[in-house]
């Protein structure tokens, strides 16, 4: 069996569409063996593609061939996913203001009191 290289990457689920696996080649977000091919390269087992998809990139090996877009968890017994775990950063601090004044729930609008209180403080002028 022989496969497109497009189909594949579209029948594992790593594109919503054929077109969309087809332009991402075309782009050069997709890579195999870190270099660029055509869309109608025919895909071989043990072959390793690195994709940029948005912000993050995937790396996976081809185990098996697929020509028809099924579930996920057909589709992930075609390929092993080889991508690094991601790292969690520290989070920081935010750089809004955070308000002092805390308001219940349940209390409803500022009434006009309320208001010219928050106006000492700058808000709502």
């Amino acid at each position: 069996m022989e496969t497109r290289a497009d189909t594949y990457l579209w029948a594992i689920r790593m594109y919503k569409s054929r077109t969309l696996a087809g332009d991402a080649i075309k782009g050069g977000k997709v890579k195999l063996n870190g270099s660029n091919f055509k869309p109608s390269h025919a895909v071989k087992i043990g072959e390793i593609y690195t994709m940029s998809i948005g912000d993050t990139k995937k790396i996976i090996e081809v185990v098996s061939l697929i020509d028809k877009r099924g579930s996920y968890e057909i589709a992930k017994q075609h390929y092993i996913d080889k991508t690094e775990p991601k790292i969690k950063s520290e989070k920081l601090p935010s750089a809004f203001f955070k308000v002092n004044i805390k308001r219940d729930k349940g209390e409803g609008r500022p009434t006009k009191k309320d208001r010219r209180d928050l106006s000492d403080f700058g808000w709502g002028e």
